[in-house]
């Protein structure tokens, strides 16, 4: 989606409605499917394996998300695909990578930031860890870390005319995401081993979630100093008789003043005094609430496609502005115009709907 939606011309190979077992995925519902036209394959079918590998040898990239061993099981695997197309760059995404000893178990995000070394640190003081939705593994570090790989590889390609394989694993990225917080920390020993009791792990009293009056939440992330000191003005609170901001023993006893001092408004009202301040505030907002507040609204950061409100193309050019190119496909939807768009002539892809290579959505 990110490429596609920044203008990349990206056609997604599903499997043909026939060969799903079971209830058949809500393409339609799924915004991430977005921008990119679906060519429905049989890829146990040869002349289906063939179309590929007629499509890979115009391509600048391949994307797979297949368990280790399936792509080359299929025909498909990097040797072949390379030596179709030496400037390929061929982008693997697993959860445990292509080796190890996990390498072929099943699992999801929860489990690959578990082994990460992330969802421990998810958690507040006494609590069991929460999953952060799955944000941390199949998007943090799994889809962006991917996605810069194969820029990265592709700007390499443009200089050495060889292509290469971007081996992704979630864990391996998400253990990279979270040494960035808490490794280099560790090291320097200003991070406590109990979790929930650290500056950013809502330890801190000035980096916390606050329920309000009308049990709404707002946020607050004072860190710096001069920024925390105008909290405390906001709040009618004098410095002179509170203790040092980072004297962690005073944490809680500060964090249950806070709590008291919040639950006196409702969240519209501690927007109107905070607001726009520098007291690092934000209201803690549902995705259908953020649709309609102004900062996003100002910055044109939802749109509408095929009836649904979804995010923008992200991040914002000056030159060469993203767009959604299309709305998300059933499988198939593209059959004959994407084929046609890469190269194949109408003959060729009447033949390949007869043999039921490919499968032309009607």
């Amino acid at each position: 989606m990110l490429l596609a939606d920044l203008g990349a011309d990206i056609l997604r190979i599903d499997r043909p409605q026939k060969a799903i077992v079971g209830e058949p995925r809500d393409t339609l519902n799924d915004i991430t499917l977005r921008s990119r036209r679906s060519v429905a394959i049989d890829m146990k079918n040869p002349e289906g394996i063939e179309t590929l590998l007629k499509l890979i040898e115009r391509a600048d990239g391949l994307i797979e998300g297949f368990r280790p061993g399936v792509m080359e099981k299929l025909g498909l695997g990097p040797d072949v695909c390379l030596q179709r197309n030496p400037k390929l760059v061929y982008g693997r995404m697993t959860g445990f990578g292509q080796t190890g000893p996990m390498s072929m178990a099943a699992g999801h995000d929860i489990n690959y930031i578990a082994l990460g070394g992330a969802l421990h640190y998810f958690a507040r003081r006494g609590q069991k860890p929460v999953p952060p939705l799955n944000l941390v593994g199949d998007y943090g570090g799994g889809a962006l870390y991917l996605a810069f790989g194969m820029m990265c590889a592709l700007w390499e390609t443009g200089r050495s005319g060889q292509g290469q394989v971007v081996d992704t694993s979630m864990i391996d990225c998400v253990a990279s995401l979270i040494s960035g917080v808490v490794g280099g920390r560790e090291h320097a020993g200003t991070w406590n081993d109990e979790v929930g009791t650290n500056l950013l792990d809502t330890g801190a009293h000035f980096y916390e979630v606050y329920e309000t009056k009308d049990h709404k939440f707002i946020s607050i992330g004072p860190i710096e100093h001069r920024f925390y000191l105008q909290l405390l003005d906001k709040l009618g609170l004098d410095k002179t008789k509170l203790p040092e901001q980072n004297d962690q023993t005073q944490w809680p006893e500060m964090k249950a003043k806070l709590q008291s001092i919040f639950k006196t408004k409702t969240r519209d009202e501690w927007d109107e005094l905070l607001t726009g301040t520098d007291v690092c505030y934000a209201p803690v907002l549902s995705l259908s609430e953020a649709h309609q507040h102004p900062h996003h609204i100002s910055r044109q950061n939802f749109t509408e496609v095929g009836g649904y409100t979804q995010p923008s193309p992200v991040p914002k050019f000056s030159r060469t502005p993203g767009a959604v190119q299309y709305a998300s496909p059933t499988p198939g939807d593209h059959s004959r115009d994407g084929l046609k768009a890469w190269g194949f002539n109408d003959d060729q892809i009447t033949a390949l709907i007869k043999t039921e290579a490919i499968e032309e959505t009607i």
